[in-house]
């Protein structure tokens, strides 16, 4: 992939105020390289022009190097290394989902010794001695003691460019059959692993996870991808009824068993024979309701409400509970016997948190499954997906897709979705409004430029000597920011 410098370099906010800073701090100009050190632009500066077209020297070479450093050690942060001809390059990394896409650097200047790039000059590109010593007076100073503040502008600038790409979702070599599963983190490939061997068998199985998981995803699953796909799948929530009305959907009533009960009504069991019953939230049955269901576990019989007749059927139950159904039994919550009967396999869906790298994939499954136009759907941006990726997500799979439908609604017809779409709830973002990366600049600077006054009692020559910088450029400094003028 490559990035589309006039789009995602150029036009960046935090690119326009980075080069001007560096500019007027130093004198540096701020480019892009592609992934492999190449292609690099703006290179305005005398000493650079003189040398960028000779094979091997300056930016070119050391560019190169850099961009390979940075696609073996994966690092964020941005380095300062010297060019062949004695100039400080900046440069901070622009990863995506398959590696390094680009580099951002600033060059232009040199250390304080300018003997040192006269000999580089010298060496590298034969120039003699009184050609390098004017090339060298020609390229602008970068103080060791300025190269911190050097970095973070350069890593700030990256890392405004890696958030304004599109994301990407990494390939996968990972197939199954269960089509109804999205993605393939490590947790995700223990659960598939065990889903087919599961689904050959008629075993009861007990699915554990916490709300939101897709513990009914796993469920159907099971019926689908098994030797009952062609019969029902029935599912109930045990806690969504009191305990009259879930025995009366479970088991049906005859007529006359109570108020109301004009005609006999098959329970849901009976709707189930043949195929496979799912207990959502079985930890929140009824002890009373827990017996009649062991009963059909052990014998494939029950008893309809007011009915003499028992009732003979064959379902395979798959049950679930968020609950810690041994726990529950610990303590004479959950009946022990019936935990045995179906607790004989039991699958464990991973929490979205503990799957963080199939986000991306979840996030694009759910903008294709809402999205209803007949265009191409929006694209989610690196920003947004920052902002996906950050979040705990306590809800789990569902809050996500909820959060996916959200954003589409608030995209109307735009063809991203944007880190500003994001809720305020997974952005994490507080009520007070962000700053740009301007205004958080001049608060640091001003921040600064203030302590150092007070350690110097007003005396603004201690001060700019103190800042390394000079006492006009700290006037001129002190009148952009308001700080007053000088005695």
């Amino acid at each position: 992939m490559r990035i589309p410098v006039a789009l995602t370099f150029d036009g960046l906010p935090e690119v326009a105020v980075a080069r001007d800073l560096l500019r007027r701090w130093w004198g540096l100009e701020l480019g892009l390289a592609d992934g492999k050190g190449g292609g690099y632009e703006r290179t305005s500066h005398a000493t650079c022009e003189s040398v960028r077209g000779i094979a091997g020297a300056a930016c070119a070479s050391a560019l190169t190097d850099v961009a390979t450093t940075f696609a073996k050690t994966r690092e964020r942060g941005a380095i300062v290394k010297l060019c062949h001809a004695g100039l400080t390059i900046v440069a901070a990394p622009v990863y995506g989902v398959a590696g390094l896409l680009g580099v951002v650097y600033a060059t232009g200047g040199r250390g304080t010794d300018p003997a040192a790039m006269e000999r580089g000059l010298i060496a590298t590109i034969g120039c003699t001695p009184d050609e390098a010593k004017t090339l060298a007076e020609a390229a602008p100073v970068l103080p060791e003691a300025d190269h911190p503040r050097a970095r973070d502008l350069v890593a700030a600038a990256a890392a405004a460019v890696e958030r304004a790409l599109p994301a990407e979702i990494a390939p996968t070599t990972f197939s199954h059959p269960f089509n109804e599963i999205v993605g393939d983190a490590p947790a995700v490939r223990d659960v598939v692993k065990l889903l087919t061997k599961v689904v050959k068998s008629e075993a009861t199985v007990l699915v554990h996870g916490e709300s939101g998981t897709g513990k009914e995803l796993i469920a159907r699953a099971i019926h689908y991808h098994g030797p009952r796909a062609k019969k029902p799948f029935i599912v109930q929530n045990c806690s969504a009824f009191n305990d009259n009305l879930l025995e009366s959907a479970l088991f049906g009533h005859v007529r006359g068993a109570f108020t109301g009960a004009v005609k006999d009504q098959p329970g849901l069991f009976q709707v189930a024979d043949g195929g496979t019953f799912f207990l959502d939230e079985i930890g929140d049955m009824s002890a009373a309701l827990q017996v009649k269901l062991l009963r059909v576990l052990q014998e494939g019989t029950f008893m309809p409400v007011g009915g003499t007749k028992p009732v003979r059927v064959d379902v395979r139950i798959i049950a679930a509970s968020h609950k810690d159904l041994a726990n529950m039994v610990a303590h004479k919550q959950f009946r022990e016997d019936l935990f045995y009967r179906v607790n004989v396999l039991k699958l464990t869906v991973p929490p979205l948190r503990e799957r963080v790298s199939d986000i991306p994939r979840l996030a694009q499954h759910f903008i294709n499954k809402h999205w209803r136009a007949t265009t191409p759907a929006p694209r989610l941006s690196q920003s947004a997906l920052a902002r996906l990726v950050a979040y705990p997500w306590p809800g789990n799979i569902r809050e996500l897709e909820n959060e996916m439908e959200r954003m589409l609604v608030l995209a109307g017809d735009a063809t991203e979705l944007t880190g500003s779409m994001v809720s305020t709830r997974v952005a994490g973002m507080v009520a007070a409004p962000a700053k740009s990366l301007r205004d958080e600049i001049a608060t640091s600077e001003a921040s600064a430029i203030t302590q150092a006054l007070g350690r110097h009692l007003g005396d603004r020559d201690g001060a700019a000597s103190d800042l390394g910088i000079s006492r006009a450029y700290l006037e001129a400094r002190c009148a952009a920011l308001g700080l007053g003028s000088g005695g």
